[in-house]
């Protein structure tokens, strides 16, 4: 975890729950069950109905960075190493294409991204099921979310539900506009989105954060007072 932070970000205390605005009042069916479906470029089409069960289990503190500049420092999250499910589950049942180059993640409320898979397989990248030492809320992506510190936090899924590998010419489509969705979005090299470059995006999304934050707990508060 670095000790310094990206170009353009802010530090915040808390944690919320984010996205784009029209994703607010969607919410996943299943907040239990860690399952995953895999398709696309495979030779087998799998349903897991227990993505993590039987692999070593791994909990890493890193910090989260959100296009829109902020950060939350140190989270502590656990799950499995997206490395290990690679080679211990998806090689050997699913067995994707050799040319396949994407992993199209889809979530439980429709949002979706893609990123590549070499950088899915970096050692930081997990499949996480826990945030400092608690199941994950539905705030925060129960009950499966992918968790990538290298990539902003569009690429860190919530509520994951399904991999499909994708070859080169059938590249994913972002979920948005795509000018907003880089295909890599490292926040090393401030990948914040296609087109514009990095400095100009920050100016554009940081007045968006206020409202956006309140957007999202209020249709949350919603959610859990009908639910009563």
């Amino acid at each position: 975890m670095n000790t310094a932070l990206p170009p353009g970000q802010r530090a915040r205390a808390d944690f919320p729950r984010f996205g784009l605005t029209p994703y607010a009042d969607r919410f996943p069916r299943d907040t239990q069950a860690c399952a995953l479906h895999v398709s696309g470029a495979v030779e087998h089409e799998a349903i897991l109905a227990d993505a993590l069960a039987g692999l070593p289990r791994v909990e890493q503190a890193s910090d989260f960075h959100c296009v829109t500049t902020w950060s939350c420092r140190a989270l502590r999250w656990g799950g499995v190493r997206f490395v290990d499910f690679h080679e211990q589950v998806l090689l050997p049942r699913a067995r994707p294409r050799t040319d396949a180059r994407y992993v199209l993640l889809r979530a439980q409320d429709g949002y979706r991204t893609a990123m590549l898979i070499e950088d899915l397989l970096a050692p930081d990248v997990l499949l996480a099921d826990t945030l400092d030492g608690q199941p994950l809320t539905l705030a925060h992506g129960a009950p499966l979310r992918l968790v990538a510190p290298a990539h902003y936090g569009y690429k860190n899924l919530k509520h994951l539900a399904r991999l499909e590998f994708r070859v080169e010419a059938h590249r994913p489509r972002p979920a948005w506009f795509r000018f907003m969705d880089h295909p890599r979005a490292r926040v090393a090299l401030e990948e914040r989105g296609r087109v514009f470059p990095g400095w100009l995006l920050r100016w554009l999304y940081r007045p968006l954060v206020g409202g956006t934050v309140r957007t999202f707990a209020q249709a949350l508060a919603r959610h859990e007072g009908g639910k009563r």
